[in-house]
């Protein structure tokens, strides 16, 4: 019932470090640490395993023995570990707002009474359906096709886009401008190939999704034949516009997601469905062109109207009512199906997540920078700000020089690729200027409808933008999140203040730690602006092809070699990482472990650092060196469930943890060198990839 929606820069790939949000809309689930986090923690190597024949069982491989995966948490990793501090801080702070009090500020009354209606979950099942009645008699009023343009606009400003996805973006041939974008919808299955493949397995899978659809229609009201019915006329027209749809792949690709098209002309070749007026019903500023992301799907959709009868769009706009409205603010049955089929089928999580911790990331959803606000005045300081900046400044340095010494890439592109360098934005922790949400209006006692409100709030908010400049200090990311990402068409890297605290970013450790951990982080995000996606944007975030033809070949044969390393991994049971999938975030973690190292080997040679002397205890008596790759081993250390390996494989363009770490130190010879890894063992191939 919940669906992640996405802009298309999102999708193209404000490329994420950690996880990506599909395979991680359930987070977190065990307490808080016992003991303070550690960027690197010896008592988690496992000293039994050999560092040259597997690294990330060396680093992590008693972290993995004592942190078995709960219940209620399909993985749990050194990420869930952070995210469950910082939920219990948030927590702390949203019942402060909702005690109450003359003190509270206007954001503090919103956050405040937004948790406090989410909580309320005996209120929720009083009020039953009755929220979802003006939702669904909107659908059951349709008498003509074409009354669809003004019903879905109607939805889209609910938060459900049941046919297409729209809102705005920046023009990927002017990134200075905003402009509306049209790009296929996200179905109930997280992506096209579920509902195409043949395998015995998504077979299943797909039975198991019409059974979900039939329990929910029925929850509903309605009988089981007619449940029945309406889930196979739900699961036909959603293989119909899978089959129109791009592939997870192929969305990785810019060319293919960039049709700037006359919106009058664009009207012409959808002749069962009228642009022009669902523009006006959303009410979008005047457009006179706009990127049409999918042609390919948009044909089909039209095809798919005129070919329906208005019986079988009516089940399917009624699904959608039902499946992207936030399960929290559903009655409890209606919430337990959800998750019966999205927590335990599709990513194997045997029990649902306390109540509070959903809470807490619905308003975090909702009002991120304004509960965001309230917690980086608490756990972000001014030093820990000045301290990721000098980090990354010198990671920043350390690709400058690294691009001097690339013998395959010319003097041209070189001279380009350092005009892209010098022109990324650092952004840490927090935004200079704060959202507003005076507009937004939070009613307690009202869950179905503050989440509503907040779903129109952002739609409105995302669609004025259109042809509007491009605003450079907005965040995609609330500052309370564990994650970090960099964006190709703003040209920025951002580290929100989540992430920037033990165990990623430990400023109780020495150089050698952060460097090996915060420093891969920020070189992972530098190192997407140069990888197989984001090196076809330019300076400025144009898409601008500024490498000469030879210097792109050789990137590209060099690239091959990810490729073909990471099909060679076998993930779960016979189901091997997918290399192409893959490539920007494997590129990235590569590029970006070595540009961090450089950065260390720079630092520590300034500061006098006898990089031959063995820390104490505290550093598990490993060389400098050493240390920077266990904590960087370290950083992903997790447990997961084989369903949900399963399906990031299929959708998730993050590799799963242990290739992270073995398929990038695999790569580097200043990793063998720090270990003493002699040629042969696993570790140490005679072979590398070597692009940066």
């Amino acid at each position: 019932m919940i669906s992640l929606r996405h802009r298309i820069h999102i999708a193209l790939g404000i490329s994420i470090l950690l996880i990506s949000a599909a395979s991680r809309a359930q987070t977190a689930a065990k307490d808080t640490p016992s003991k303070p986090l550690k960027a690197l923690d010896p008592a988690l190597i496992d000293t039994s395993v050999d560092p040259c024949v597997n690294f990330y069982q060396y680093s992590c491989g008693n972290w993995l023995k004592q942190n078995p995966i709960p219940s209620d948490q399909s993985s749990y990793g050194r990420d869930t570990e952070l995210n469950n501090q910082n939920l219990a801080i948030l927590k702390a702070i949203l019942e402060k707002a909702q005690a109450g009090g003359a003190s509270r500020t206007a954001n503090e009354q919103k956050i405040g009474d937004y948790y406090a209606t989410c909580m309320d979950t005996g209120a929720i099942d009083q009020a039953g359906l009755t929220p979802l009645k003006p939702q669904l008699a909107r659908v059951d009023a349709l008498t003509s096709k074409d009354q669809l343009p003004e019903l879905t606009a109607a939805l889209e400003l609910d938060g459900a886009s049941p046919l297409f996805n729209f809102s705005s973006d920046q023009d990927f041939k002017d990134a200075t401008q905003q402009i509306a974008v049209l790009d296929q919808p996200e179905l109930g299955l997280p992506e096209k190939g579920f509902y195409l493949r043949t395998d015995p397995q998504s077979t299943t899978l797909r039975n198991q999704y019409q059974q979900h659809v039939i329990r929910t229609f029925e929850l509903i009201g309605e009988s089981h034949e007619q449940a029945v019915k309406d889930a196979a006329t739900v699961l036909r027209l959603e293989t119909a516009m899978a089959a129109a749809s791009l592939s997870n792949v192929d969305r990785r690709d810019p060319a293919r997601l960039y049709h700037k098209t006359q919106l009058a002309q664009f009207d012409t070749t959808t002749p069962n469905f009228a642009f022009d007026r669902f523009l006006h019903a959303v009410d979008a500023p005047p457009v006179e062109s706009l990127n049409v992301a999918t042609p390919g799907y948009f044909d089909a959709f039209n095809q798919i109207i005129g070919s329906s009868n208005l019986t079988d769009l009516k089940t399917l706009l009624r699904w959608n009512v039902l499946r992207h409205m936030p399960s929290t603010a559903l009655p409890r049955n209606l919430d337990d199906e959800n998750f019966s089929f999205y927590g335990k089928v599709l990513s194997g999580q045997p029990e649902q997540q306390p109540r509070w911790k959903r809470c807490v990331r619905s308003v975090d959803t909702a009002l991120g920078e304004a509960l965001g606000e309230v917690y980086v005045a608490q756990r972000f300081s001014p030093q820990d700000k000045a301290r990721t900046l000098e980090l990354t400044r010198d990671i920043e340095a350390a690709m400058d020089r690294d691009i001097d010494q690339l013998t395959w890439m010319s003097d041209q592109t070189k001279t380009r690729a350092k005009e892209k360098l010098h022109g990324v934005a650092n952004k840490i922790g927090y935004p200079d200027k704060w959202r507003d949400y005076s507009a937004l209006d939070v009613k307690p006692g009202d869950a179905l409808g503050n989440a509503q409100r907040a779903a129109a709030f952002e739609e409105k908010r995302q669609i004025a933008k259109i042809g509007k400049p491009v605003d450079h200090d907005e965040w995609d990311m609330s500052p309370p999140t564990v994650n970090a990402y960099y964006s190709p068409q703003m040209n920025d890297i951002n580290f929100p203040a989540g992430i920037l605290q033990p165990p990623y970013f430990d400023p109780t450790q020495n150089d050698a730690v952060n460097y090996g951990d915060a420093g891969g982080v920020i070189g992972h995000e530098l190192t997407h602006g140069f990888d197989d996606e984001g090196r076809q944007f330019d300076a400025r975030g144009n898409f601008l092809d500024w490498w000469t033809p030879s210097d792109s070949k050789q990137f590209t044969e060099r690239a091959s070699c990810v490729v073909k390393e990471y099909d060679g991994f076998v993930a779960v049971d016979q189901l091997h990482v997918n290399g192409q999938l893959t490539l920007g975030e494997n590129l990235a973690d590569l590029g970006g472990l070595k540009l961090a190292f450089l950065a260390y080997l720079d630092r520590a040679q300034k500061a006098g650092v006898d990089l031959t002397q063995k820390g104490g205890a505290e550093y598990g008596n490993l060389t400098p060196e050493q240390q920077f790759f266990v904590s960087y081993g370290q950083g992903w250390c997790q447990n997961n469930r084989p369903e949900d390996i399963r399906l990031r494989v299929q959708t998730d363009p993050h590799s799963p943890e242990e290739f992270r770490v073995n398929g990038v130190v695999v790569n580097l010879p200043q990793f063998q060198k720090a270990f003493a890894c002699k040629t042969g063992q696993p570790m140490a191939p005679k072979d590398r990839c070597t692009i940066w």
